[in-house]
């Protein structure tokens, strides 16, 4: 099992006041809205506000409360470390704490996770957090991993990331014998992620993956069109290709931001060749 690594994605406190006396919350409120192309109109009624009061948060001419900014938020759908974001342009504390992995009060996220992963075995799967980078790993992971650079297992000043390491030259990309097809979804989804999140982390991720060689594929939509089910990754290796489908599971009621952020990846066989290819490996 990998050692669990925590990055410090913490951001330091900003003024809460600017120098004309408004709250900065309100434009980054209207950013936001924008961002997820809601109408101030059409979030005043989901959030049951009057439009005129939203006008004056977003133009900074009215503070909104505490409650008001955590209900606007939720309305938006903003990931609850941005809301900790809004909460301090606001002037207020955090409402989600942000411990290490390690601590003793994640303890029972931590023994799930080694649950989930170890019934997974002897499939791959992994814990990944909001980057992307790998936190554990079951040993399925490592008996895909083989070939692998070194660089990218275990880079320098940080975690391995596991979208890096599929998609990249030196990764398992040469091994993935559908690889255009599979960069689709791949790379698609992480945009998704980066404009839903606003992350210029994932962000810039996306833009160094789309950039390795490997292509996208022209006809994925058609066949999805032709009702495919899902987009395997076929993984060439000693005893013949594998086929695998990925699921994701998110922890949906956790409220400190190490556990909201983390996000299981498993890999499960397509075909009965796989399974019994991996069980023969145990």
């Amino acid at each position: 099992m990998v050692k669990p690594t925590v990055i410090d994605q913490t951001r330091p406190m900003t003024s809460t006041v600017t120098s004309t006396g408004t709250s900065p919350v309100g434009p980054l409120l209207r950013e936001w809205r924008q961002r997820r192309r809601v109408s101030q109109l059409d979030l005043s009624i989901q959030a049951e506000v009057s439009s005129r009061h939203l006008s004056f948060v977003e133009t900074g001419r009215a503070r909104p409360s505490r409650a008001m900014v955590l209900h606007l938020a939720t309305a938006l759908d903003v990931p609850k470390r941005e809301q900790n974001q809004l909460l301090i342009a606001a002037g207020f504390a955090p409402a989600f704490t942000e411990r290490p992995l390690d601590d003793p009060d994640l303890a029972p996220i931590r023994a799930g996770l080694d649950r989930v992963l170890t019934a997974y075995e002897p499939f791959p799967c992994l814990v990944v957090d909001r980057g992307w980078s790998m936190v554990m790993a079951n040993a399925g992971v490592t008996a895909v991993l083989e070939g692998v650079s070194p660089d990218l297992l275990a880079p320098p000043n940080a975690p391995p990331n596991a979208l890096r390491i599929s998609l990249h030259p030196e990764g398992l990309a040469p091994r993935i014998l559908n690889l255009a097809e599979w960069r689709s979804p791949v790379l698609g989804r992480l945009a998704r992620e980066a404009a839903s999140s606003g992350s210029e982390v994932l962000r810039a991720l996306h833009d160094e993956l789309a950039a390795y060689p490997g292509g996208l594929d022209a006809g994925l939509d058609d066949r999805l069109d032709d009702g495919a089910i899902a987009v395997t990754m076929v993984l060439d290796a000693p005893a013949g290709p594998l086929s695998f489908l990925s699921t994701v599971t998110t922890f949906g009621t956790a409220l400190d931001l190490t556990a909201a952020e983390l996000s299981i990846e498993a890999f499960l066989p397509a075909d009965e060749h796989t399974a019994r290819a991996l069980q023969d490996q145990t």
